[in-house]
């Protein structure tokens, strides 16, 4: 498809958002029409520049106040929005966008569980829109590419997810592991994923090395989902700004040999210049502004163990960058366009 598509993005003053709108800005299949906050935000009426001065002299747009009346007089010239939201406005929004013939890519964990009765448990709100919850698919860009293609609301992965999911699921597709076997997830980022809002326990005078949300995390149950296999999942805080490494420990079958590992992780991603398989282990200043995954494994087979490793950088692959993939494959094109000669 050539057509330029116009499109909004809500939630832009954030750090994700922010590094959307400039991902967005140099996408020549891109137009964008508005930049919204939300109703009570004190970015309202200032320039995303002025707020992000990275952008300034690239995108110098106003940003608007979301409302009922702003939906009402916009929405029906929108190819897509971008919600770069609380998980709360997500569920409540989204399917009036679609509706409206917009087509919605959601940052937010507003869609990303399958079960509605999931979402007080691990959100603290009960899911506003259970119609559209079930219409919605899940956007891991390197493995879902059919959903992706073919629905008009698209719940973009979490960054922790994301870089647990690529390492995974060569195993767990193909199935390698051992079934009902203990999966540990180890990870570990930085304290943009947190956001931009003021927070003590994210101030990076306040933050050690610590773990947080031991078997209670919300992206348990949507890595489990999405691999098809229960994990154990061990977040962890770390005083830095960004990036994000996950770490995955299976047990495989008594039978399976590291040439299947290996042809299991070629099969996977040899067709996918985001994910780049790598000869050590990764480390997150080679991904750091960059919209690649890259990804290191090592196979114990006495102990028919292995354990995968993935670095990404949480604000583009775990969030914007994914976002701007989910849309290129929407509109037929390569997953990667405009990001690898994109001025990261």
């Amino acid at each position: 498809m050539s057509e330029v598509q116009k499109v909004a993005v809500i939630g832009a003053s954030g750090y994700a958002g922010a590094e959307l709108v400039g991902l967005l800005c140099q996408h020549d299949k891109v137009s964008i029409q508005h930049l919204v906050v939300s109703e009570n935000s004190t970015s309202c009426g200032k320039l995303f520049s002025e707020l992000h001065g990275r952008w300034q002299g690239i995108c110098d747009v106003p940003l608007q106040s979301f409302s009922q009346a702003w939906f009402d007089e916009f929405s029906k010239d929108l190819d897509a929005v971008f919600f770069a939201t609380p998980h709360e406005f997500s569920t409540y929004w989204a399917q009036a966008f679609v509706d409206a013939g917009v087509k919605v890519f959601d940052l937010s964990g507003g869609f990303r569980l399958k079960k509605a009765e999931d979402y007080p448990t691990f959100y603290g709100f009960e899911h506003a829109n259970i119609d559209a919850l079930a219409q919605a698919k899940y956007g891991l860009a390197e493995w879902q590419q059919a959903d992706i293609a073919n629905t008009n609301l698209i719940a973009v992965p979490g960054c922790y997810p994301t870089a647990s999911l690529l390492s995974l699921k060569p195993i767990t597709s193909n199935n390698l592991h051992v079934e009902n076997s203990l999966i540990v997830v180890n990870g570990i980022s930085g304290v943009t994923g947190a956001g931009r809002s003021a927070s003590l326990a994210t101030n990076f005078n306040e933050v050690s090395l610590k773990p947080y949300n031991i078997l209670q995390h919300r992206h348990q149950p949507e890595i489990s989902q999405e691999a098809n296999a229960q994990v154990i999942f061990n977040p962890h805080l770390a005083p830095y700004k960004r990036g994000l490494l996950a770490t995955v420990t299976l047990q495989l079958k008594s039978d399976v040999t590291a040439k299947q590992i290996d042809e299991a992780f070629e099969q996977a991603y040899n067709d996918k210049p985001l994910v780049r398989i790598v000869n050590a282990w990764p480390q997150i200043g080679n991904v750091a502004h960059t919209p690649f995954a890259d990804i290191h494994w090592q196979f114990d087979e006495e102990k028919s163990v292995v354990v995968v490793s993935c670095a990404i950088d949480n604000l583009l692959k775990g969030a914007s960058s994914q976002a701007l993939q989910c849309f290129n494959i929407s509109l037929g094109l390569p997953s990667e366009y405009s990001l690898l000669t994109h001025k990261l």
